[in-house]
């Protein structure tokens, strides 16, 4: 299988982390809101999306600056 270039890691790693972490973070969310019931799933899926939405271009924007600011206060090897 063709890898993709490296270039694309700054794009991939915020997709692949904001995808997850809202899917877990909105299923726990509504899970607790309105517990197992009839249409629970399609709920879900639309905080999901709602909150990925919203994540993506924060994570894209705040990943390059939350780096320069850790490598201030992170010992490098």
């Amino acid at each position: 299988m063709k890898k993709l270039p490296a270039r694309t890691m700054h794009f991939a790693l915020p997709l692949a982390l904001t995808s997850i972490m809202t899917f877990l973070v909105s299923g726990l969310s509504t899970l607790r809101a309105i517990g197992f019931v009839d249409g629970m799933l399609s709920r879900w899926m639309e905080s999901w999306i709602a909150s990925w939405i919203l994540a993506f271009p924060i994570m894209l924007f705040l990943m390059p600056v939350m780096r320069r600011m850790l490598l201030r206060v992170i010992e490098q090897k």
